[in-house]
């Protein structure tokens, strides 16, 4: 009997119908519609304002209750609507902007899909009045639904129309209950008119909690942008800006025209600002916002993020509008082509900009221990003229002559005895060599090394190049990086990476120089690599590795290219300035080189050793603990001795051979802008500015 059952269920469900599918109540279909196109009270704000805009307003008021929930109230001075129109006004897809797809091609208007005030019917009441050229009087009209609730009643009016939405998401309970923060709400529709103030100068916009008798937006119209922003957003933002333009015209890679403002090196926020604006719609662009910071974290303290704003310019047909609901992203043609080349710009920008805050001079009386600069010091390139020259003031003043020890950290060191390292004996001689060491000729015989001598100079970094040519030596700031002076910059630079790099372009700028030596006979290069291996090998008897040594033996020799680059390249990091093997003898490291012998305690024959210490009185526990700290005090003399002239020998070098040499020769190659070879640490303006609010 239980078996029967279980056929029978199982036969039941396999003869039940698939569920039936149905047509939507359009009211059903209109709301979820509604929910997507009005996310939140701002969403219903920049609806509202995009068509007072389109309506060619030079005047914009919002007023806002309970961040929007309870009230929001836009008027403007625009052309206002026809009576005829108002009985499909808020009907779905009915709009005054395109009549066919293809208008979208061309469309320049920011309201085009007739579904705002529609959305806005079926999730709150909705009331306009509107009066247009002409008229005697305006005419009031309420909507639910998307349709009139009554006939349009005249009224008084003044020119344009006021749209006014209460009780917002009233039949949309979790919506609402989601969105009870009122303050957080309206911060973002003053955020949102902020955005619009700065951009369509032409036009006042304003913005006040309802009940308030003072705006929280307030702007009037103006031919400056930058007046805009200074009213909107404040002074200390529009004194830390500076403009920039970009524009490409090549069919083939993009069409485009930018103009901006950017804040400089010297502005200080928590959190970044971009204002972007496409053929003058209000839209983000997640990829080109991170190209951007991008290259401001590179240049910018971690805590300070830069404000932005950006008006970007297409035709039409290269803009993609129809691909978000709230119109809030639009999809362009060779986007990245666009980013890549308003982020080169901003890049460039940054780089070239310095003279931004001036500052007071203070007296400071100069030290008795170190002597930062003397009067002599201003008359060393005196004016043939005669003319007395321009004051340079204190924020600017920076190290003038790269080989003046004045300002560097060992003015503020101790010396090392003379007798452990003296570099001064052949100093002019190496500043000599160094100087009359010029690269032989531009252009090598060898296709392939000049090849590679190409690439070097196609791939040169300009910002680099400068600050390796007009750099000032400070000091070494720990075993890799040294700091470096720039113009009002500091800089950490990673010595052994630029040595590397340095002596890699030597090789191949003078491989043609280098001294020849004629072999009677050919040397076996393989055999001898295979010696050098097996050199190395910790056990030389050993054949399981002879497979991969004869591999590693085994060079190409006739790709030339590849030789000499792997050739120049294992020669650069030879001779790339490495920290000394031995530890550098300061701080923790020189326990290094302190000396670690045992302590014997003699036992006596009679005497069991595990009752040795227990025999031992108290002043003989004390004798052998001092005997055993005066080992452990005793120094390794020779090896600290050997290990102080190499960490010294190593700094000369890099003082006095290294950045002379990169002065004359480098080309940095771009990656070092971004691989930390290069790292902005400080900067004489931001210094001041620090120091200013003290």
């Amino acid at each position: 009997m239980t078996m029967g059952m279980e056929v029978d269920v199982v036969e039941e469900e396999l003869l039940k119908e698939p569920p039936k599918i149905q047509r939507l109540d359009q009211s059903v279909v209109n709301r979820i519609a509604a929910g997507e196109v009005i996310q939140r009270p701002v969403s219903a704000v920049k609806e509202l304002v995009e068509n007072s805009l389109d309506a060619q307003s030079t005047s914009i008021n919002v007023v806002v209750k309970d961040g929007g929930l309870k009230l929001i109230q836009v008027s403007d001075d625009g052309h206002g609507i026809r009576y005829e129109d108002l009985p499909i006004l808020c009907e779905r897809h009915t709009t005054s902007k395109l009549c066919e797809f293809e208008d979208l091609k061309s469309i320049k208007s920011m309201g085009f899909r007739g579904e705002a005030l529609a959305s806005m019917t079926y999730v709150g009441h909705v009331t306009v009045t509107t009066i247009t050229k002409g008229q005697l009087h305006g005419y009031r009209v309420s909507y639910r639904d998307g349709v009139m609730e009554h006939e349009p009643k005249p009224c008084a009016a003044v020119k344009g129309t006021q749209i006014m939405v209460e009780n917002l998401f009233y039949n949309m309970i979790a919506r609402r209950k989601t969105l009870q923060n009122s303050a957080d709400d309206y911060s973002k529709i003053v955020d949102l008119l902020s955005r619009f103030a700065i951009h369509h100068t032409n036009v006042s916009f304003s913005c006040r909690k309802h009940g308030a008798a003072r705006a929280d937006v307030h702007s009037v119209a103006t031919s400056s942008r930058l007046d805009s922003i200074r009213s909107v957003y404040g002074v200390s933002v529009a004194l830390n800006l500076m403009k920039v333009e970009a524009s490409e015209n090549d069919p083939s890679s993009a069409v485009f025209e930018m103009d901006g403002l950017i804040s400089d090196l010297n502005y200080v926020a928590k959190k970044i600002t971009m204002v972007l604006f496409i053929n003058d719609r209000l839209v983000d662009c997640t990829a080109l916002k991170r190209a951007i910071e991008i290259v401001y974290a590179a240049t910018l303290p971690k805590a300070s993020k830069p404000f932005i704003y950006m008006s970007i310019v297409l035709p039409p047909e290269h803009v993609d509008v129809n691909v978000h609901p709230t119109k809030r992203e639009v999809s362009l043609l060779n986007q990245e082509a666009i980013i890549e080349k308003i982020q080169s710009t901003v890049e460039s920008k940054l780089r070239n900009s310095n003279d931004t805050r001036t500052f007071q001079e203070q007296t400071v009386e100069s030290s008795t221990s170190a002597t930062i600069g003397t009067n002599k010091d201003l008359h060393l390139n005196p004016s043939p003229s005669g003319l007395k020259l321009a004051k340079v003031p204190v924020h600017k003043m920076v190290r003038t002559d790269s080989l003046d020890p004045a300002g560097r950290l060992h003015a503020y060191l101790h010396e090392k005895p003379a007798d452990q390292f003296d570099g001064n004996s052949s100093l002019t001689a190496v500043r000599s060599s160094v100087r009359q060491r010029r690269n032989p000729k531009e252009s090598s015989d060898i296709t392939s090394v000049q090849q590679l001598i190409d690439e070097i100079d196609g791939n040169c970094h300009s910002g680099l190049l400068d600050i390796a040519r007009h750099c000032t030596y400070i000091g070494m700031a720990d075993n890799v990086f040294a700091l470096l002076q720039h113009n009002t910059h500091l800089y950490l630079a990673n010595v052994v990476n630029l040595s590397k790099e340095l002596m890699y372009q030597q090789v191949l700028r003078r491989f043609c120089h280098f001294n020849a030596i004629q072999l009677s006979d050919p040397a076996p290069l393989s055999e001898l690599i295979m010696l050098a291996l097996k050199e190395e090998d910790l056990d030389p008897e050993s054949i399981e590795n002879d497979d991969l040594k004869e591999k590693i033996a085994d060079v190409d020799w006739e790709d030339e290219r590849n030789c000499f680059q792997t050739i120049a390249a294992a020669l650069g990091n030879f001779y790339a300035m490495h920290p000394p093997l031995l530890p550098k003898p300061s701080g923790d490291d020189l326990q290094f080189y302190r000396k670690r012998k045992p302590v014997r305690i003699p036992q006596d024959e009679e005497t069991p050793s595990y009752d040795m210490e227990k025999n031992f009185d108290t002043e003989s526990k004390m004798e052998l603990e001092q005997k055993n700290l005066d080992m452990e005090s005793e120094m390794e003399v020779e090896l600290l001795s050997e290990a102080e002239t190499a960490w010294a020998q190593r700094e000369w070098s890099i003082q006095h051979v290294l950045f002379p040499s990169m002065r004359l020769f480098f080309k940095p190659p771009s990656s070092m802008a971004t691989n930390g070879t290069f790292v902005q640490v400080a900067s004489l303006e931001k210094l001041y500015k620090i120091f200013e609010r003290c």
